[in-house]
């Protein structure tokens, strides 16, 4: 039997071909319901790294994920979504997978065990020590992960591992390890499953956290995201509503006059000010809307 926990036979599932629909998908279900479990062990170590990459980003360095695969196209899922989200810079949340952008879409096979990939890629976004490295690899041994996690320890930067199988290779080079053990996949190997799960579930934790502590969150409410659409301009409108007491007129107005900025509108209404007062407010304090308003 193989000693990688991702890649064993789950003997819940082993009779999965025998199953009608209703049966099968309750297997999967019931082993989905066991990731929550396995990640809320990790929560430190996940905690650690949102201290170290806040910390990291407020001194001007990036966030840099890494993976092949399902891992790498988590990552790029989370670092796409942080833009409209919360309004941070594209080139601060980067993230890279084995085989390049055609990788998202389809499969370049042998790209996950090309080492001299794992160290161009990151080359070539001019990596430091200023930046932080997640290396996401649900088995923990995938060689782009892995040469690029020994690349960036070389350049004196933080590395953290995300993986599903306990200790692993990609743990060597990790300054923070988090390793949720998801167990036996439903289907033998077939990491897209529980440890995608746990991988999107602490990814999603990672982003957000990190994105609170730098300021772009008041309260529960996406302050700084980006009026992209006509769904997130009514969610500006409802935000600014709903923070401030003001109506809906009074809403679209102080958006109007604050370029769509959120934040802006909000410090605009509740401080009784203009835009560019508002926008010394919130430059004097680091963009924190709590902070200008006091609460």
């Amino acid at each position: 039997m193989t000693e990688i926990i991702t890649e064993q036979r789950n003997e819940h599932s082993a009779d999965i071909d025998k199953a009608d629909s209703l049966g099968i998908i309750s297997i999967i279900n019931n082993e989905d319901k066991t990731v929550a479990n396995a990640v809320e062990k990790k929560l430190p170590e996940i905690a650690a790294a949102v201290d170290i990459i806040a910390e990291k980003m407020l001194a001007g360095g990036r966030l840099v994920y890494c993976g092949a695969g399902t891992s790498g196209r988590l990552g790029i899922l989370d670092a796409c979504e942080c833009y409209p989200t919360f309004g941070v810079d594209e080139s601060k949340v980067v993230a890279l997978i084995a085989g390049g952008s055609a990788a998202m879409v389809r499969a370049v096979e042998g790209s996950e065990d090309n080492m001299e990939s794992g160290v161009s890629d990151l080359a070539d976004i001019n990596f430091c020590d200023k930046d932080v490295l997640v290396g996401i690899a649900a088995c923990g041994n995938t060689p782009y992960v892995l040469a690029a996690a020994e690349y960036a320890k070389k350049t004196g930067a933080v590395v953290i591992a995300l993986t599903c199988a306990g200790l692993t290779k990609l743990s060597d080079y990790a300054d923070i390890d988090i390793s949720p053990i998801t167990g036996p996949e439903v289907l033998a190997g077939s990491t897209r499953m529980k440890s995608g799960t746990a991988q999107k579930m602490i990814l999603n934790m990672i982003s957000t956290a990190v994105m609170i502590r730098l300021g772009k969150v008041y309260k529960n409410y996406m302050v700084d995201l980006r009026v992209t659409n006509q769904k997130l301009a009514k969610r500006a409108l409802r935000i600014v509503g709903e923070v401030t007491g003001a109506n809906e007129e009074a809403a679209r107005q102080a958006l109007e006059k604050c370029n769509n900025s959120v934040k802006h509108a909000i410090v605009s209404i509740l401080c009784g000010v203009d835009f560019n007062e508002a926008e010394r407010l919130l430059s004097k304090n680091g963009g924190n809307v709590g902070k200008v308003v006091g609460v």
